[in-house]
């Protein structure tokens, strides 16, 4: 029987790869074979990811993107097939967070600054439509592919504090199964939509809201601990294998899910 697991020479697409999940994201497929395509606007940045885990015998390299921009994006999709042929998986992991989307316990909600609250929608939600958009035609040309979309803990419950992450994030999810839909009746079953969902993972985003300076936790990283049934934050490796399960041919009967790797944090109520 064929590894359901191999994903040699499975050329991905990153989005967003320059963050601390997308590094070791790409890092962990590059060395498992697959032909790995940082997308990003941190060109340092993505060019000395891409330079370290070539370096270590992976194959993988950066191009400069915009996840708003449908022309840049075209570009990008067109170097690709260019050099490749085919595209296999595109990984929507591009998002972010804005200070005036956000409300503070000491603002309330007319603090919010709708100005914001639209480019934080417009950042994580649109900017996995218009991706979707480009590199979902090569895959419907070569009847195969796989999508997957990044969600969060926030799309799950409406956590304080980060009202557009968490409206845009929700968006995630339901744009993940409307996508599954669409794609699975429109352009055969070889076409994969689904969306990962992390727990609580240390990122550059979220440091300062959740450790201080010294390390240790806030209130705030205390309360996630304490609702975490693990007691920890998490590793950015340990998002690794369900992404590889569900690019692999293992999950050929897998669309339209949100897969949660959150140490229970979802499953915790009291």
């Amino acid at each position: 029987m064929q590894n359901l697991f191999n994903i040699k020479d499975n050329v991905t697409v990153i989005t967003g790869g320059t963050g601390v999940l997308g590094r070791a994201i790409a890092k962990y497929l590059a060395l498992e074979g697959a032909k790995v395509i940082i997308l990003g606007r941190k060109e340092d940045v993505g060019k000395e990811i891409a330079d370290e885990i070539s370096a270590l015998g992976g194959c993988c390299e950066f191009m400069k993107t915009d996840v708003m921009d449908a022309t840049i994006l075209q570009a990008n999709c067109d170097a690709i097939m260019a050099k490749y042929g085919h595209i296999d998986t595109l990984l929507n992991a591009a998002g972010g967070n804005m200070k005036g989307a956000t409300i503070t316990p000491d603002q309330t909600f007319f603090d919010l600054d709708t100005a914001q609250f639209e480019r934080v929608l417009n950042l994580n939600l649109t900017g996995t439509v218009i991706p979707t958009q480009i590199f979902l035609k090569p895959m419907v040309a070569q009847g195969k592919g796989s999508i997957i979309n990044f969600s969060s803990m926030a799309a799950f419950r409406p956590m304080t504090r980060v009202c557009g992450y968490a409206a845009a994030k929700a968006g995630i999810s339901n744009f993940t199964a409307y996508m599954a839909t669409e794609c699975a009746k429109k352009f055969g079953e070889g076409i994969r939509v689904n969306a990962i969902a992390p727990g609580f993972f240390i990122t550059e985003q979220n440091r300062a809201l959740l450790t201080n300076p010294d390390g240790s936790y806030t209130q705030r990283g205390q309360d996630v601990i304490r609702q975490t049934p693990f007691g920890r934050m998490g590793d950015p490796e340990e998002l690794c294998g369900t992404i590889h399960y569900l690019m692999s041919d293992a999950a050929k009967f897998v669309t339209g899910t949100v897969a949660v790797v959150d140490g229970g944090f979802n499953a915790f109520a009291m």
